[in-house]
This record gives C-alpha cells, structure tokens and sequence, in this order.
C-alpha cells in the first residue's frame, strides 16, 4: 500500500512538473501585451468586440498588409475631424484619436528616402528599402490596431499622414484614402483665429499661411489623383456641411460599408460606450461635440488682409483649380462645383511628396 501511494506521488511530481515546463514555454515563446495577444491579430477575443456583436464575424483574426484600412488627412482646420467623428459613428468602423506619432515616422522615413549619403550608409548596414518598409508597416499596424477598440474596419486619421499617401499605398495596397479639401481662407482664418500651431505656418501671416496651405494641399491632392483607381476620394468640407447625406452616401459607397443613418448624428454618440471618443487635447474637440452645421463656411470673411485679397489667385492658386473662386468675398458655396479627379491635370509629385515636416498640428 505504502509502494502503492508512493508511486501515485511520482506519477503526480512528474506530470506537474512536464506541466509547469510547458506553461513555461509558452510564456517564453509569446511576449505578451497586455491582453497576451499581438494587436495586430485574434481581436475577437478582445473585451469589446461586442461592440459589434450582429456583426462579430465581420472582425478580421488577423490585421496585416492586405487589410482595407482607411486613412483620412488633409490640411489641419479642413474638417479631418468631424470626419473621422462621422465615420465613427458608423458601427462597422473605429477611427480613433490622432496618434501624432504616424506622420512624424512617415516624415522620418521620407527623409532618409530623399538623401542620398543617408541611403548609401542604410544600404550599407543591410538596412534595405525592404526591410525600412516592412519595420514601418509593423509600427504603423501596431498602432492603429492597438490604440483603440476593434471594428470590421480600422481608420486612422492624422492630418498629414496623407502627405506620404502614395508611400501608404505602397505598404497597404487595399487602404482607402480620404482626402478633406476646404476652401483655403477658411482653414487659415481658424489656424489664426482658434492660434493652432503648425510648424512652419507663421500664424502672424496670412499670407505666409495661405502660401504654406497652397503647397500642402497641392502635394496631398497630386497624390490622391495619381492614387490608384477607386483609392482616394476628395471630399469638400462644404459640402459636406451643406448636404451631410448626400456626401455620406457617397463616401460609405466608395468605402464599400452599408448605409447607416448614425453617421450623421455622430454627436449622440459621443462619450457613450462603445461611441466616440473624443481626445481632451485635440483642437477641434470643441467643435465636434455638436451636430453638423454650416457656422464655420464664412467667419473668414472679412477677416483677411486687403492686399491678401487683392493677390489672392497668385498667393493660393490651388483654390481655383479646386473649383473654389479666389475673388469671391464671400463665396456661395452652395454652388461650389468641385474638380473632377477625371478632368483635372495628373502632376507627377516630387520626391518632397512622401514626407512632411508640418508636426504640430488638428484637424
């Protein structure tokens, strides 16, 4: 009996001990975050995939390369914002906070990419534009997949982001891009008047500011329209503001998601659980908390330097060519007819394109 007990202690030594050698593995073979899972993939097992629960299948296991992210940017003050809000208001999508971090290493990249010696010494170090591209799509994945709740789809909106939009194609062949165009006064007349720093925008200018708009949104716009067919859709802030509904439906189309009406009440969902968070230090928090509205399409009015105005069609040329009148004062939007991609010039961008120096910057 004693023989009997002693061998059934053995046996129980030996397996807890295989048990404990494996669990041991295991730790050692999967770093955790910590849920224990990488962000980029099994959200399903996350605690807020209900959010969705209809829609659970819907959620992707894993987020790589080919996943359909969308990307909203443009000029800061072009209504980058109240997009990405009205977008996650839709249930199938989470956009989130900007993450501020996405454009500053998308600028980095385009730095090294433009200098010569920096590419030589890269090249050298067996730091190849492969392996740079695969360590950027890595970080970029982490942090849209991990900085806020999952969704079917996943969007990032960060200003300038868009400024290296034709690099992002390049990492994610199926994202989708959306490009906030707004009249040109008006978003300078906000980064004046609401004192929100741009580096490299001398908000002391209006001149200075409309030159440095001109050369943003040209580079952004190039790139959108040299896209790849179905890949980049400009919106118009104005019109977006005058008919919500139209623009949305067409937006959700070219997106490929269904119709939802919640997208345009995006203000009742607003700090409600599994809604819209909003970020306490982005400027235009304040402003996004409320329905959609047509205050803001002219309080630039009136506001602008005379001789600014008088030279505005060779200060900021890129207004005409987006369809919006220079000599206006104040302009009608409600017959703002915007440029299509299809009949407006495609200008191959220089290699300044794929970066951009502007940090500090809402939308």
């Amino acid at each position: 009996m004693r023989k009997q007990t002693h061998g059934v202690l053995l046996a129980c030594v030996v397996i807890s001990s295989i048990t404990v050698f494996y669990l041991g593995l295991s730790a050692m073979e999967c770093p955790s975050n910590q849920s224990g899972i990488s962000s980029q993939s099994a959200w399903a097992s996350h605690p807020y995939a209900n959010r969705n629960s209809s829609d659970a299948l819907l959620l992707p296991v894993e987020y790589n390369e080919d996943t359909p992210f969308i990307f909203v940017g443009g000029v800061p003050r072009s209504g980058t914002t109240l997009m990405r809000a009205m977008l996650d208001a839709h249930p199938y999508v989470r956009c989130g906070e900007e993450t501020r971090v996405i454009p500053r290493l998308l600028a980095m990249r385009a730095t090294w990419s433009r200098s010569a010696r920096e590419k030589v010494r890269l090249d050298e170090a067996g730091v190849t534009d492969e392996v740079l591209d695969s360590a950027i799509r890595a970080f970029l994945l982490e942090i849209i997949v991990g900085h806020g709740e999952p969704a079917p789809r996943l969007c990032n909106k960060d200003p300038f982001a868009l400024k290296s939009l034709s690099y992002l194609a390049r990492l994610f062949p199926r994202a989708k891009f959306v490009l906030m165009l707004r009249d040109g006064r008006a978003t300078v007349h906000s980064m004046i008047s609401r004192k929100v720093t741009i580096t490299g925008f001398d908000l002391t200018s209006y001149k200075d500011c409309l030159a440095k708009w001109n050369r943003a949104v040209e580079m952004m716009y190039d790139q959108c329209l040299l896209a790849e067919k179905g890949s980049c859709l400009p919106v118009y802030y104005e019109q977006l503001v005058l008919y919500p509904e139209r623009v949305m439906r067409q937006l959700l189309q070219f997106l490929g998601l269904p119709w939802n009406s919640a997208v345009l009440h995006h203000e009742e969902l607003i700090g409600k659980a599994g809604g819209i968070s909003l970020s306490k230090v982005e400027r235009s928090t304040d402003q996004v908390v409320n329905p959609v509205n047509t205050e803001a399409l002219s309080k630039w009015v009136g506001k602008i330097p005379d001789d600014v105005m008088k030279d505005m069609a060779h200060v900021a040329p890129m207004l005409s060519r987006l369809g919006y009148d220079p000599q206006a004062n104040p302009p009608d939007y409600s017959k703002l007819k915007p440029v299509s991609a299809a009949t407006t010039k495609r200008v191959q961008p220089s290699l300044k394109t794929n970066g951009q120096t502007e940090n500090d910057a809402d939308g």
